[in-house]
């Protein structure tokens, strides 16, 4: 009998006729059949990103619900799984967090909104990536107390916008969108569509992320690509994009041996949660707080033109080998290759001088402070 045609197994999204349509190339992304880049190509729609606008199907990511009696004790459950401070979050509000495991490693990274309106007050909303999917959702429904119950989403496609048209772009449509600043969401319409609209992105740039029913995604998307100012981007450009931004790809940057203090994004730690812990292998993280980590997530810039990539070893320059590259490539912002990775702790201050070994040959690199490009997200100026 014939061995099934991998291919043949991959999701789709409600977006895939649309991709073949605008000339995608298509490749398997986490279990999905995905655009990774578009007939201009990666280069052209990176820049279009940085001085426009680009369009990005993100649908493939987990979008679910934690639903429970009201907001204190749904924010508690989320809690006891994540180092984060839910219980005061606001209304409207959006949160960057990691599910924990008990040694303190990183089961995934994801996004936790609250909803604008009281009447929905209890319920989470929750963004995770594709590849941690089941995992994820595993985890929470073996943890949740029983009062607390986990709501998968799968009749929903969610649209990404970057860029510095990108929310006058789409509030051409959904006006209420422009009155939104970084990490708030709210519900509203686009075109009479109901959909869910976020102020956040993973590009550096501002932006939306926007949750609409399967069934209106195309129509919307249509809507935004008759905007010169808007360009469908794949996943090479979203590659890139977040690079420059030091912003971390799961299964790369972060894993679950990986602490959140290693990976410097204890941004999503908040003060509370800092010094209470009661959230799994509180232990190790806060002792890394207090004492500083074994290693440390460090960003570099190459000499010359050559990239070094993912598992390139990482030399002090008297040839001390300190640490591994996991995620690099060119940056078109900068014209220059970039890359981030972990280096013990000793060697990650901004300028230390460095070679990453690429095919036996030492490639001179410099430890650089992150991002490598500055982050544009928009906040309201406070009153």
């Amino acid at each position: 009998m014939a061995a099934p045609d991998p291919q043949s197994e991959l999701k789709s999204t409600p977006l895939s006729d649309l991709h073949e349509e605008l000339g995608a190339r298509m490749v398997p992304f986490a279990g999905y059949s995905m655009p990774v880049q578009y007939p201009t190509g990666i280069m052209a729609e990176h820049v279009h990103t940085r001085t426009h606008a680009g369009l990005f199907d993100v649908s493939h990511m987990g979008q679910a619900f934690l639903v429970g009696p009201d907001h204190e004790t749904t924010a508690r459950a989320l809690e006891a799984l994540t180092p984060s401070d839910f219980a005061e979050l606001g209304f409207g509000r959006q949160r960057y967090t990691v599910l924990l495991n008990n040694e303190g490693g990183i089961v995934d990274d994801l996004m936790v909104t609250r909803s604008v309106s009281a009447a929905d007050d209890g319920r989470l909303y929750l963004v995770v990536n594709a590849s941690r999917k089941d995992v994820d959702y595993a985890l929470l429904r073996q943890n949740l107390p029983e009062n607390v119950r986990l709501e998968t989403v799968e009749d929903r496609a969610l649209i990404a916008v970057q860029g510095p048209d990108a929310v006058a772009a789409v509030a051409a449509h959904a006006p209420k969108a422009a009155d939104l600043s970084f990490m708030g969401a709210s519900s509203m319409e686009f075109d009479g569509i109901d959909c869910h609209i976020s102020r956040s992105g993973y590009t550096g740039e501002d932006g939306v992320e926007m949750s609409v029913p399967a069934g209106a995604a195309e129509p919307v998307v249509r809507a935004l690509l008759a905007d010169d100012r808007v360009k469908p981007v794949g996943l090479g450009a979203r590659d890139s994009l977040r690079l420059e931004a030091g912003l971390c790809l799961y299964g790369h940057d972060l894993d679950e041996t990986t602490s959140p203090v290693e990976g410097a994004i204890t941004f999503a730690m908040q003060k509370r949660r800092r010094e209470e812990g009661g959230f799994p292998g509180a232990d190790r993280i806060q002792r890394e707080l207090a004492e500083g980590p074994g290693r440390v997530r460090v960003g570099m810039k190459l000499e010359g033109r050559a990239p070094a990539r993912e598992g390139a070893e990482i030399h002090s320059a008297d040839g001390l080998a300190i640490g591994t590259v996991t995620s690099g490539g060119f940056a078109p912002t900068l014209g220059a290759p970039i890359a981030m990775g972990y280096v013990a702790a000793g060697h990650g201050a901004p300028g230390t001088k460095i070679n990453l070994i690429v095919r036996g040959r030492a490639l001179p690199a410099e430890i650089t402070a992150m991002p490598f490009v500055p982050h544009r997200y928009f906040r309201k100026p406070k009153a």
